[in-house]
């Protein structure tokens, strides 16, 4: 168990949004900040101190939070961390009763999951898989912009995993849906937690197999193919979008 003197990062979170202090997170100990040490719960650790999650409600303090996506150019770890701590505070809001009886919940701090305090079932957080996937055809990549970007940014097609569907099975049907062209060669490239709220975003490269590009518009502004020596405005550096794009044209990449 913390204790109130000990020195640990603090993910203070309020849906989405959590504390940062110059962009990162705070450290110091619960005396320090005034914070009640026994609902703080350790959920990991970051250059050898702990890391400690804890929700906004259960402090007194006015505190200005910032956007989780400000951590995206941080270390893996710190984000990967921070976005753990904010799955976990969506978990404790969104399952304040029971689905199954309608009792009240509670967390288990050693399971780290809602619990019943009626019929005792544990739930868990939930997470919801995507795909994202960069498709290559000859040296040009396929990017397209989706009404929610209002800058002008472009980015690979995504989508979400549907109930009895496989991952690449996903892949086919998205590239399919959204732009109508036909892939292949689906292969694995890697993974990322998004926690907007609780989403987890498998990475896949693909190829170009045939079919006339025609962008649904009623999902994306606008679809293309770009080469590397004209690309639009991209998404945002720290995000497994941007390794997509990377890797797939050649570009240097964290990875």
């Amino acid at each position: 168990m913390l204790k109130n003197n000990e020195i640990v990062y603090w993910c203070v979170v309020d849906g989405s949004a959590l504390w940062l202090e110059e962009g990162l997170l705070p450290l110091g100990s619960a005396e320090e900040f005034s914070f009640p040490v026994e609902q703080a719960v350790i959920i990991g650790k970051y250059k050898d101190h702990a890391v400690a999650w804890l929700n906004d409600d259960a402090i007194e303090n006015t505190i200005a939070y910032s956007s989780l996506r400000e951590l995206l150019t941080a270390e893996r770890a710190l984000f990967d961390l921070a976005s753990k701590a904010v799955q976990f505070g969506i978990m404790s809001q969104t399952f304040r009763f029971c689905p199954q009886c309608g009792g009240r919940n509670n967390l288990n701090h050693n399971q780290l999951a809602m619990q019943c305090h009626e019929c005792r079932t544990l739930h868990y957080p939930r997470i919801s898989p995507c795909i994202i996937v960069a498709v290559r055809k000859g040296d040009q990549i396929l990017l397209a912009q989706h009404p929610r970007h209002r800058n002008g940014l472009y980015t690979v097609i995504a989508g979400f995993v549907e109930v009895g569907e496989t991952l690449e099975q996903c892949v086919h049907r998205e590239v399919k849906e959204e732009t109508g062209i036909d892939i292949s060669n689906v292969r694995y490239f890697g993974s990322q937690p998004w926690a907007f709220p609780s989403n987890l975003m498998a990475g896949f490269i693909a190829e170009y197999a045939g079919g006339e590009l025609k962008p649904d518009y009623s999902e994306l502004s606008d679809a293309q193919w770009f080469s590397k020596d004209e690309l639009p405005l991209l998404a945002p550096e720290g995000t497994i979008a941007r390794e997509l794009i990377k890797s797939t044209l050649g570009l240097e990449t964290d990875r």
